[in-house]
């Protein structure tokens, strides 16, 4: 076969020469194998420090630069221009699996993560009957107990969703069914709903008020201590002002792990609330929900057992490839009784199996992508894993003996936690850093960078004026400067600041301490131009 790095054999080629053409079975393993090199090749590459992590270019740019491969032709193109799009779209994305991405809760590249959505995609099947998905039905039922076990129930329902933001809203139409079943045939006007979480929980709650027909405008914010953590007493008072104005409160939600300070609520004292007042619980650990599986770190959702249901996103803190999310209830059938429609082209009662593998009708979708064979694939393979191979030489016989460790989800959540704490105690000792809380729950480190020009001036509303435009101006030299990635964001009164999180084992503590001297490089840079104080902005 040729070189593997030339596409010269496919520059008269088009995609009707790979199969089903006839004979066209080696041409398309001469493609496939030229395209999984070139992913292969990236894989190892976003591996390498000296490779960036993104090369940024602002929006009417890099069209200008794509232009010759970003439309839509009138002819399809050859199979040669096929690899050169592939290569283009990866030369000028972003590298989330590169072990310096820290801006999103989505990070790293699970390599048998990978396998499993290519040998997904390359059977392209649905999800809504057994007939059509055997395998993957029961693999979805036995990962699905198995994350329901993690979380301390006895049994109970779940279904793989396409993200957080449709896990909760699955729970926001669980609770309102489970008050009133009514409500699926009638609509929501029989109640005036109210559901209540937390001013720092993930803003997919209020969108579901809006989806589900409760209103935004009935998704009340409970305030929060220092911590970010949802205060119960708060809580308690707005259920019971609710009730006094003859409202229906269907829902609380809490956080395990919020999104922008990582503070994990008081379950167990908010299920008290819940159970005192009749109301379904329910927990977003779509970011936290990966701690159940660290003995040394699990107390951190002690209580999360009461929930009615729970969220909990792969995805994120375990590292599976996007997309990957878990709605999970305790209520067995619920999910069903909630959702089906029972629509006869795909629901028939008289098939010859046990019908309760057809689970497409307890969800709201039809079509569903298959999310279920990559985290299966990827928990049976994180067990042990193997690091070396010794050859023992003893009266001429060969002995041969493994060193192994075990390589599982408990020590990889471990390790990205571990290395968190790494930067806590770095920012600790700097003086140019400062944190915006010191002791912080989860793997979440938010903290500004305080320039010279600002390290004398006194705390108020004037340095904080100068110090909401710093964590701006560096991550736009960082963008341009492509070797690192780190979001930044303000909260309630405080003005912007980075916020450090990473769910990639591949980071370590180098990559720590590069983070930190390139905001401090850049840093520096937009100081002595003076970027900080040319111009006001309003917070």
């Amino acid at each position: 076969m040729a070189n593997i790095d030339s596409w010269e054999a496919f520059e008269d080629a088009f995609c009707q020469d790979l199969l089903p053409a006839l004979g066209g079975k080696q041409k398309t393993e001469e493609f496939f194998l030229r395209l999984s090199h070139m992913l292969v090749e990236y894989m190892a590459k976003q591996q390498d420090r000296q490779t960036k992590v993104l090369d940024f270019h602002h929006p009417h740019h890099l069209k200008e630069m794509m232009s010759h491969c970003l439309g839509i032709p009138s002819e399809g193109v050859t199979l040669e221009q096929v690899l050169s799009d592939c290569k283009e779209t990866m030369k000028y994305g972003v590298r989330t699996g590169h072990p310096r991405f820290f801006n999103q809760l989505s990070s790293g590249l699970d390599l048998i993560s990978v396998a499993g959505e290519w040998l997904t995609a390359t059977v392209n099947t649905n999800m809504f009957t057994y007939e059509i998905a055997p395998t993957f039905t029961l693999m979805e039922e036995i990962v699905i107990n198995h994350m329901i076990s993690k979380i301390g129930w006895s049994g109970g329902d779940g279904v793989l969703t396409p993200g957080g933001t449709i896990s909760n809203l699955y729970a926001v139409l669980l609770a309102r069914f489970k008050f009133d079943p009514k409500v699926k045939s009638d609509g929501v006007n029989l109640h005036q709903f109210i559901i209540f979480t937390s001013k720092q929980s993930h803003y997919s709650i209020e969108q579901a008020g809006a989806v589900s027909g409760i209103g935004m405008k009935n998704v009340i914010s409970v305030e929060c201590d220092a911590r970010g953590k949802m205060i119960v007493e708060c809580l308690e008072k707005h259920i019971i002002q609710a009730k006094a104005l003859g409202k229906v409160p269907v829902m609380v939600n809490a956080t395990a792990s919020t999104t922008v300070l990582g503070a994990f609520d008081p379950f167990n004292d908010i299920a008290d609330v819940c159970e005192k007042h009749g109301i379904w619980l329910h927990v977003d650990s779509a970011w936290g929900g990966g701690y159940l599986l660290s003995n040394d770190y699990r107390y951190k959702l002690a209580g999360v057992y009461r929930a009615d249901s729970v969220t909990w996103n792969p995805h994120k803190l375990m590292g599976q490839t996007l997309q990957c999310s878990a709605l999970l209830t305790k209520h067995l059938g619920l999910l069903k009784e909630c959702n089906s429609i029972g629509a006869t082209y795909l629901f028939q009662k008289d098939k010859q199996y046990d019908l309760d593998y057809d689970t497409g009708d307890k969800t709201i979708q039809c079509g569903r992508h298959n999310d279920i064979f990559k985290l299966w694939l990827t928990w049976r393979a994180k067990t042990i894993y193997f690091v070396g191979l010794k050859f023992n030489h003893f009266n001429f016989v060969i002995k041969y003996t493994f060193d192994m460790v075990m390589w599982g989800y408990e020590e990889q959540i471990n390790q990205v936690h571990a290395l968190s704490r790494y930067l806590l105690g770095r920012l600790k000792q700097a003086a140019d850093f400062e944190l915006v809380l010191d002791e912080p729950e989860s793997t979440n480190v938010c903290f500004w960078y305080v320039p010279d020009s600002l390290r004398n001036m006194s705390h108020g509303v004037a340095r904080d004026t100068i110090l909401h435009r710093v964590a701006p101006k560096i991550k736009a030299a960082m963008m341009q400067a492509g070797t690192v990635m780190i979001g930044y964001q303000p909260l309630e009164t405080k003005p912007n600041f980075f916020r450090y999180v990473c769910a990639n084992p591949s980071a370590t503590q180098s990559d720590i301490d590069f983070l930190l001297d390139e905001i401090r490089r850049l840093g520096k840079a937009e100081d002595i131009k003076g970027s900080y104080t040319s111009e006001q902005i309003t917070k």
